[in-house]
């Protein structure tokens, strides 16, 4: 049995939150804010006008920094009682994620509103949690896909460009794992059989981050989003996270179990150790030299990591492969794969990136 998954909506465009107030006049009356305090005054004027203008109340949480189970229980605790309808999470993937488990937890609807374009957790309904020290300790799920993804492009301009290369090294990946995950006949995020429709979605999303990237960092520069960019963010966000929830995970996402656990690369942002991790699986895939000198031209343009030490790490080098091999090989997408993966086969993978 197939399965495919996604959000009830998605509204992309320069200015589109102005118009969150009559998308959620539909949903209820009562409206919660997750935000820190950068994305709060960010957001909350623009969206607490729309909201008003609607006939909406809207209340704000201050969001912590980190998602752990401490912080969905602590917000959920200032809340006091007073539930609202809907929770929005605004800003990265960390906001986003602890959203989801908090409107899991006080049986509110979900809307998510991404301020960079770092990773496609704004359309997922998984979150992944972590410890204090950034350790990954469990995935979650809410109990559906967001309402309403609502992305602000003329927002996500203004952000860096380490932000959306990470979310390009995000989107790079899917194509190559779900197509693993298809061949090797594993399942999706919801335990089912990947549908072909999850695999064109993967496709497309590598096409277009690798055709539009770098004009879409140029736009950057002018903090001004043009189409290249709209294009990029909608494959970071949407055909991304499409694509990895109904197509399924494989080696590139199961390497953050062990880059997660070694100082220095567990700080680097999610895609950009994923960007990591397809570099593993390529190799692991037997991809030839014109290949992979293809995509490492891809990830210098992108400013993708192309080694450890560019993600970040400064420690011992044989040790520390040894502990990201050993803890990686352990992650379940590694058994979407075409073959059995050891630690030895990762060290070794890992050990030809580093000599490249």
């Amino acid at each position: 049995m197939i399965v495919f998954g996604a959000p009830r909506k998605y509204i992309q465009g320069p200015g589109a939150l102005a118009s969150i107030g009559p998308e959620l006049a539909g949903m209820g009356k009562s409206v919660a804010l997750l935000a820190d305090e950068r994305v709060r005054d960010l957001v909350s004027g623009a969206m607490r006008d729309s909201c008003a203008e609607a006939g909406l109340e809207m209340s704000e949480l201050l969001f912590g920094g980190e998602i752990t189970y401490a912080e969905v229980d602590r917000l959920a605790g200032l809340l006091d009682g007073a539930t609202p309808d809907i929770v929005i999470a605004a800003g990265g993937g960390k906001a986003i994620d602890t959203g989801k488990l908090l409107s899991r937890k006080i049986d509110a609807k979900f809307v998510s509103v991404p301020t960079v374009a770092s990773n496609d957790a704004p359309t997922s309904h998984i979150a992944v949690v972590y410890d204090e020290s950034h350790k990954i300790v469990g995935v979650e799920e809410n109990k559906s896909n967001p309402d309403l993804v609502l992305v602000d492009t003329a927002i996500i301009a203004k952000a860096p460009v380490r932000l959306l290369s990470a979310g390009v090294g995000d989107a790079l990946v899917k194509c190559f794992e779900v197509r693993q995950c298809i061949e090797s006949g594993g399942k999706n995020v919801f335990g089912a059989t990947s549908p072909r429709t999850a695999l064109a979605l993967a496709e497309a999303c590598y096409d277009t981050v690798r055709t539009h990237t770098a004009a879409a960092y140029k736009a950057l520069e002018g903090g001004e989003p043009n189409e290249d960019f709209e294009r990029v963010v909608e494959a970071c966000i949407l055909m991304s996270g499409l694509a990895f929830e109904s197509g399924g995970l494989s080696v590139s996402h199961g390497m953050t179990r062990g880059l997660s656990a070694v100082p220095g690369v567990a700080d680097a942002l999610h895609g950009h150790q994923v960007a990591y991790g397809l570099l593993v699986q390529l190799v692991l895939e037997g991809r030839g030299p014109e290949f992979m000198s293809d995509m490492r031209g891809f990830y210098r343009e992108a400013l993708l990591p192309l080694t450890l030490a560019e993600l970040g790490h400064s420690g011992q080098a044989n040790s520390d492969i040894k502990t990201i091999a050993d803890l990686s090989a352990e992650a379940a997408h590694m058994k979407k794969f075409e073959k059995p993966i050891s630690a030895d086969d990762i060290a070794r993978a890992i050990d030809e990136i580093e000599a490249a």
